[in-house]
């Protein structure tokens, strides 16, 4: 094991251990682990190894590795440079060749044993605070970062990139934009000109400019990005912009993550932040590399939120799959709360994202299961939530738009969580499927209600009304449109009402297509409570199309509602003519 301390503090041991993970013959797979076996941190990591001739490192991941003849070097990148007492990291690299390391080296001992005074790199300083923000500018102060040979600076940085480099740890930044967002973190740099890690992230809304939340005199326009739409659908962040799309949202809200455990949780790690994308893949035609700390949709929505400065994303955790976990959250709301900040905002994405939505269906009611958690624990999680995010943070929430008596609206305090909420994202749509195989016919998604309709209150209008009975500010709802219908086929009867043998076909499941797909194979042929249907052949769809959207825009405006939103974007055309609609509509 290696020793690494100074003489002025208590020695971090540490070993590096070699496997071979897989070998395919050509080639092979190899990892090693640093494991601190000490009792305070490490802060930094360099391996040092030697192959025989023949054998070579390929592309490696979650460590920078160079090669100098049969000599190599792999160090820490910046995010996970910092190894806790008992903790361990890994990297891995693709190889030829089939031999083995020899004369191993950690931070200049062997990997197994001796000790070296090693010269560590500063720890993170603490979380900067910000104060006197006006229109162009805002002080910044931290808390100082430690070092075994002593500090000799700090370099500021602002959405990633250094802004400024002082001796102190106070700055403060001029010439900013007013109603501007910006992220800072703060890093040390001690007398061999070594970084440390980064410190968190303070985000800072300069005062002044236009906004893009209710109450601020613009309509809300967001939109849902699938995580799962960047395999079968083929559908990227990049399309967002070539669509025309991202000029013509206000906010993104990035679908899912996972509620387990009582916690916050990633629910897909390659698609959200380790998938590759090639250069014309790429929003700003810039491929990713193996090295980076970044990848994935989450460092695409860094790239489209630098191209449009005034786009808003929100991480969405939960939704009918994962919406299970809530009722163990609610047991402990500071705890899950705690998890959710941790994870939002880690140092790896904290500039991609500006707050959080929790998608819970549905609190103390039944959806794909049924929760007890009781009428005051939507309340109890967003009170939580809004209390660890802070007020520069957006906390929403989406749900139900079941407008019945005694429905999932009366079923908890929607009222009383709306005070620690920026909106709610009211799911005004999926009232009526295939899931009723034989029908009756019915729109999935229809505004008002309407002679025949299969049951009281499943419509737009009516679960807008009862939330706004209950006390939620209209200011705080948002209009719920599909980018899809839903549809039966056996039908024979044009108008609703119709009877069904079951659900008809779809391209991803049965009974449901998107907007892009039905506007030319099932056009509409006539409306009902604001929304379109469409019967061709035995099938019959329900779907919005650009018309009906614009509609219901304007009824949302009449209503005073804080805007709309959809799900979601992959259900548009190419050239995203359902998102022109909204946004014409809002104005």
């Amino acid at each position: 094991m290696v020793s690494l301390a100074s003489p002025a503090e208590a020695a971090t041991s540490a070993t590096a251990t070699y496997t071979k993970k897989s070998d395919w013959g050509s080639g092979f797979e190899g990892q090693w682990t640093v494991k601190n076996t000490g009792t305070t941190a490490l802060s930094s990591w360099t391996i040092e190894w030697d192959f025989p001739t023949g054998t070579a490192v390929g592309s490696a991941w979650d460590a920078t590795v160079t090669g100098s003849g049969t000599h190599w070097t792999a160090k820490n990148l910046g995010w996970n440079g910092s190894v806790a007492p008992g903790a361990s990291v890994s990297f891995g690299f693709n190889g030829t060749g089939a031999g083995s390391p020899a004369g191993c080296k950690l931070n200049g001992a062997s990997c197994d044993g001796g000790s070296v005074p090693g010269d560590n790199a500063p720890s993170a300083p603490g979380t900067p605070t910000a104060s006197a923000v006006t229109d162009t500018s805002a002080k910044l102060s931290w808390s100082a970062a430690t070092d075994d040979k002593g500090i000799k600076n700090y370099d500021v940085l602002r959405d990633g990139a250094v802004v400024a480099t002082v001796a102190g740890t106070t700055y403060t930044n001029t010439g900013l934009t007013a109603g501007t967002d910006y992220s800072y973190t703060v890093r040390a740099r001690d007398t061999a000109d070594q970084t440390g890690p980064a410190s968190g992230a303070v985000k800072v809304h300069t005062t002044g400019g236009g906004g893009t939340d209710p109450g601020t005199g613009s309509k809300v326009n967001l939109g849902y990005f699938a995580e799962w739409g960047v395999y079968g659908r083929n559908y990227h962040v990049k399309n967002l912009d070539t669509s025309g799309s991202a000029a013509k949202i206000t906010h993104i809200n990035y679908a899912f993550g996972n509620v387990t455990g009582g916690k916050c949780a990633i629910g897909d790690s390659y698609a959200d932040y380790d998938k590759a994308y090639t250069a014309d893949q790429s929003v700003d035609g810039v491929a990713d590399t193996w090295d980076q700390p970044l990848r994935g949709s989450f460092n695409q929505l860094r790239k489209l939120k630098a191209k449009y400065p005034n786009l808003k994303v929100l991480w969405s955790f939960g939704g009918w799959t994962w919406s299970g976990g809530f009722g163990q959250a609610a047991q402990n709301p500071a705890a899950f709360a705690q998890s959710c900040y941790d994870l939002v905002e880690d140092p790896r994405w904290a500039d991609v994202f500006d707050g959080i939505d929790i998608d819970w269906e549905y609190p103390n009611a039944c959806g794909l299961t049924c929760d007890t958690s009781g009428p005051a624990a939507l309340k109890s999680i967003t009170s939580a939530l809004r209390t660890k995010f802070g007020s520069s943070n957006l906390v929403t929430a989406a749900i139900t738009a079941d407008g019945s008596a005694g429905g999932k609206i009366d079923a908890a305090d929607y009222a009383g969580a709306a005070q620690s909420l920026n909106w709610y994202n009211v799911m005004t749509y999926d009232f009526f499927g295939a899931w009723d195989a034989k029908g009756p016919t019915a729109p999935h998604s229809p505004l008002t209600p309407y002679t025949g309709i299969p049951k009281a209150g499943f419509t737009g209008a009516e679960a807008i009304a009862k939330l706004k009975a209950q006390g939620v500010p209209a200011s705080k709802l948002l209009l719920g449109i599909g980018f899809y219908g839903r549809g039966w086929t056996g039908v024979t009867q044009d108008a609703p009402g119709g009877t069904a043998t079951g659900a008809a076909p779809g391209t991803y499941e049965a009974g449901i297509e998107d907007y892009k797909v039905l506007k030319n194979s099932c056009p509409a042929t006539g409306t009902i409570a604001g929304t379109a249907y469409a019967h061709c052949g035995t099938n019959w769809w329900s779907y919005d199309t650009p018309a009906t959207i614009s509609s219901k825009m304007t009824w949302a405006k009449n209503q005073g509602l804080g805007g709309a939103f959809f799900w979601e974007f992959s259900g548009d055309t190419s050239n995203g003519e359902l998102v022109s609609a909204m946004n014409s509509g809002l104005k």
